[in-house]
This record gives C-alpha cells, structure tokens and sequence, in this order.
C-alpha cells in the first residue's frame, strides 16, 4: 500500500504560548509538516502562494471582515482555513463557514479535536463542532458580522430573489430589504447577487496523483469530548 502524502500546514501568528503550543501538536503528527509558522495576517496571501499548502490555521481574531474569508479561499482554494479564536459565538462561527472556512475551533479546543480537523479538513470536509464558545462572546469586532436580519436576507439573495420578493418574504419594506442588501455586499465584499451566489474557496481539490476533482465538501460534525486530555491550552 503506498504512503499517504504528508499534509502540508501554514500556521498563522497567534500568541507565543498558542503558536509554540500549535506547532508542537502538528510535529508529532508524522503525517503532517509544517511549511511556515508565524506568519503575519498581512503576508498571508504571499506565503500561500509561495507554499500551496494543504491548510492554513489562522487567527479568527485577526480578520477584518468576512469578506477576508471569501478572499483567501477564493484566491487558495486548494488550501483549506482552519480558524481558532479565544471566544467564538455560535453565529461567528457558523458565518465563517458559510464563507469559505474549512473548520472554526475554540482555541482551547483539545489537541486531538485539533489534529482531527486537519485532517478532515485537508481531504476536502467542513467540520462544524459541536460546541462552541457563549453565544454572547465574539471574537470579530462588533459591525463585521452580519446582523440577525442580514442573516435572514442573505440566503434569499443568494438563491437570486428580487428585492419585491424578499421583501414580501420577510414582510419589511423593499427600501429595508435594500439596506440589508448594501450591508452584506460591503461586509462580504462582493458587488452583486451573481457573486453572493458562488460558494467562496470550495473548488474542488486536485489528487496529487491523478490529478482528478475530489468529490464536493460535505459537512461533518467534530465531536467536543469531556476534557480527559490536555487542549492547547495545557499545550502553553
């Protein structure tokens, strides 16, 4: 049987302790290998494209909007994002994946939950965790996010409905459902229902062997375990 192709790993800056922590984890996994570590949310982009690995780990924190998101996955779509935060909400992380992230992790998230993702995440998979931080926590500035309203207005444009329509649905003014419209564009950083339409960074990935499409994403559910073994956080 021949050996599995080591799964590559860009790691991004995080706090010495979580980055020291991070990088201890993926080194005793022999089936991955981290290409770079601690590298700046600026340079991001650059060093992607200069190692094409298969995931990045990346501060959630660090994002400046959603529109970030779409951005990398669009621009590396074979390079899945793996996102760790210190206090995601339910929305925040829901929202993340729905624009491109692979996996939204607590960063006190146990080391194999952690390794688990990784894997499930470089063979194409969403990961949705179980659990995640309180609901009333957040670790994206207040104003990036879409709004509970802006939530319910997305997926109608997406599916490509009028204005009219969608305001008939939510039963608001059609001047309202344009607000809401506006506001997503911006914090998504798209222009039109046409891009709203295009799942962000979920190009299917190439086999290095064959070259041929992997399947589409499917969704899959990581576990959150009772804390019998140290998380990253005991990592520090």
């Amino acid at each position: 049987m021949p050996p599995q192709p080591i799964i590559t790993v860009v790691i991004g800056r995080f706090d010495d302790l979580l980055a020291r922590g991070l990088r201890e984890l993926i080194e005793s996994d022999p089936s991955l290998a981290v290409a770079a570590a601690d590298v700046e949310h600026g340079r991001l982009s650059v060093v992607l494209r200069a190692h094409h690995p298969d995931v990045a780990i990346l501060d959630a924190g660090a994002l400046a909007n959603l529109a970030e998101i779409r951005r990398l996955g669009g621009e590396h779509p074979a390079t899945r994002l793996v996102l760790l935060a210190n206090d995601l909400s339910t929305v925040e992380c829901l929202q993340l994946l729905a624009f491109g992230a692979s996996a939204c992790l607590a960063s006190d998230t146990q080391s194999r939950d952690v390794l688990n993702a990784i894997h499930l995440a470089s063979r194409g998979l969403q990961v949705t965790p179980r659990t995640v931080s309180s609901p009333r926590g957040g670790s994206i500035a207040e104003g990036r996010m879409l709004t509970p309203r802006e939530a319910e207005v997305l997926p109608l444009l997406q599916q490509g409905r009028s204005n009219a329509q969608i305001a008939l649905a939510l039963q608001v003014g059609v001047e309202t459902v344009r607000t809401h419209a506006r506001n997503i564009y911006r914090k998504l950083g798209v222009s039109s229902r046409r891009e709203l339409s295009v799942p962000p960074g979920l190009a299917p990935k190439q086999d290095r062997s064959s070259q041929a499409p992997s399947p589409r994403r499917r969704a899959t559910t990581l576990r959150t375990r009772p804390r019998r073994g140290p998380g990253l956080r005991h990592l520090r």
